[in-house]
């Protein structure tokens, strides 16, 4: 599959930058740069150490060909944020945990406006009341064409024990949602969606599932996300 690059700029300076700074500055201005590492950035998994770990301007965006060979793979592991994209959200998370006591606490509190216990009014996508559409506060480094909406709902999209994917059946109840809410309105070869792995849930106690479109008219998604703004661009 081919790919694109930031407009960054790539120097060889930039590049032995980079090789000798400790990992928690880099991305960050000179005059920002801690002697010692935030607590946001400490004992990071794998995966993260080595994404904020890469200059951005050694980052690969993905274009919306890839992005749908991806999920049609189900290889949603590969998905990644830009490194400083990264960096802002695993900071901003460690002060939601501080400020709410969990991400959930803020996700249902603040951005769902849902009380608990959470309980669903209807059948499956039954109810609107029982579906809540919301930009993804943090996407991924993907095509800025692309946009990433997640779909919360108050009900359980069932998982199969044996294979820790979908059900059939909730598979084609979703299918069909997207379609009636999304594919009509844009095209389906405009629309892919996809639901996280258990091990890959940043969010665990809500149920929720991802939609993304290419290139929609803005005036739908403001439409179906009823005004909503993505925290990355607030913050």
């Amino acid at each position: 599959m081919g790919s694109t690059t930031p407009n960054l700029p790539h120097t060889a300076a930039s590049e032995a930058d980079a090789s000798f700074l400790p990992y928690w500055q880099i991305n960050v201005p000179p005059a920002e740069r801690t002697a010692t590492c935030p607590p946001f950035l400490e004992n990071l998994i794998a995966k993260d150490l080595q994404i904020v770990s890469t200059p951005d301007h050694r980052y690969e965006i993905l274009t919306w060909p890839q992005v749908q060979a991806i999920i049609v793979a189900n290889r949603l592991d590969v998905f990644q944020r830009v490194p400083s994209q990264l960096r802002r959200y695993l900071a901003y998370n460690y002060y939601l945990r501080k400020a709410h006591g969990s991400v959930m606490n803020f996700i249902l509190g603040e951005r769902l406006k849902w009380e608990q216990p959470i309980t669903a009014e209807g059948k499956p996508f039954e109810k609107e009341t029982d579906v809540k559409i919301l930009w993804n506060d943090w996407p991924y480094g993907i095509d800025e064409r692309i946009v990433h909406l997640v779909v919360w709902t108050k009900f359980g999209l069932q998982d199969d024990p044996t294979t820790g994917d979908l059900t059939d059946k909730a598979r084609g109840e979703i299918g069909a949602f997207v379609e009636e809410k999304f594919e009509r309105r844009v095209g389906a070869d405009n629309v892919i969606w996809f639901k996280n792995w258990g091990s890959l849930k940043s969010i665990r106690s809500v149920e929720h599932f991802h939609v993304m479109l290419f290139d929609p008219d803005p005036a739908f998604i403001n439409e179906i996300t009823n005004g909503d703004i993505a925290l990355s661009r607030k913050v």
